[in-house]
């Protein structure tokens, strides 16, 4: 089966020459696929792309005139692409899996960065200034950590909370067994007794904007709030707010709403016109990174891997385990 792959970055290249091994020809491109390139994937059945790509109703539309049948994501999360789209022009969607560590170590991570103000003392000591003003920290042990969403990577940071003799919170109204080392509580419990929220869920129109306005006056003040999830689960406005007013303490953020056309880019030479971006990174007590909490050599290898068994497992009418039934 011929498929086209887009998005192709040079650390994927050595991954998809697995793509004979499962009895595809690949097309490689580095675009974003687009209306000026879609009719590139004239000939194929499948296709494979990153999560920029327009995967809208008209492309959806486009690409079925053009034969594909088959749609694999090389990530986890699927909420840019019309489902409702693919299920009426017949194409079959699937997404990526991989191990849940370098996201649950990351979100750790994150927590741990604004505990100990590590944002302040890195800034200060490229100037030289090394001293210890307004750096006094908190230790885990002695707080109480909220995951919301208990799914593998939400499992995996209550699991690696378990080291730091921490309370941990849960909350999941889909988990579907205990959890050791968390108490499940409902989402207000949750929100009132945490000292640090960190979101593991996916972006669904249920959930966007979660954490908005009335969520943060529910939670404790000077909470902090760590997001490698979406970043649609939070309302930036109401974020900025609580941030400017100190009712939360800090965030950490590997994502947010307004990431398209900034994630995962070289922006040095250009104008950018994202002010909410701008804004939150100038607060001393929020850590910005650029979308990558995923990125690992497993992870990258592992996203690869699932595109190429996926679209096999299609092109052969297999059963797919990483098939979306939307």
């Amino acid at each position: 089966m011929r498929i086209a792959a887009f998005e192709v970055k040079d650390y994927e290249l050595k991954d998809f020459e697995r793509a004979k091994d499962y009895g595809l020809e690949v097309d490689l491109y580095p675009d974003n696929m687009s209306a000026q390139n879609v009719e590139w994937v004239k000939g194929c059945e499948g296709i494979t792309t990153l999560g920029f790509s327009d995967l809208s109703e008209p492309m959806i539309r486009k690409l079925a005139e053009f034969g594909v049948k088959f749609l694999a994501t090389r990530t986890v999360g699927f909420n840019h692409i019309d489902l409702e789209a693919c299920k009426k022009y017949g194409i079959r969607v699937s997404n990526a899996y991989y191990e849940p560590y370098n996201v649950a170590d990351f979100a750790v991570m994150l927590m741990l960065m604004l505990l100990r103000k590590a944002k302040i003392s890195v800034c200060r000591a490229l100037v030289n200034d090394f001293s210890l003003d307004g750096m006094c920290g908190r230790e885990m042990r002695n707080l109480a950590i909220g995951v919301i969403g208990a799914g593998k990577i939400g499992r995996a940071v209550i699991g690696n909370l378990q080291g730091f003799g921490c309370r941990v919170l849960a909350y999941d109204p889909y988990a579907k067994d205990h959890v050791d080392g968390a108490t499940f509580v409902d989402l207000d419990t949750l929100y009132k007794e945490s000292d640090i929220i960190s979101l593991h869920v996916p972006l669904t129109p249920s959930n966007r904007h979660m954490i908005d306005a009335k969520a943060i006056a529910k939670m404790k003040d000077g909470v902090l709030i760590i997001n490698t999830a979406r970043g649609g689960l939070i309302d930036t406005d109401a974020l900025i707010e609580a941030l400017e007013n100190e009712k939360i303490g800090g965030a950490g953020l590997d994502t947010i709403e307004q990431e398209e056309g900034i994630a995962h880019i070289d922006l040095r030479a250009r104008i950018v016109n994202k002010r909410d971006v701008f804004y939150l990174k100038q607060f001393p007590n929020v850590i910005f990174t650029s979308h990558y909490a995923f990125f690992t050599e497993e992870a990258t290898s592992a996203m690869v891997d699932c595109g190429l068994k996926s679209l096999a497992l299609f092109g052969a009418g297999k059963d797919n385990p990483y098939e979306i039934n939307g």
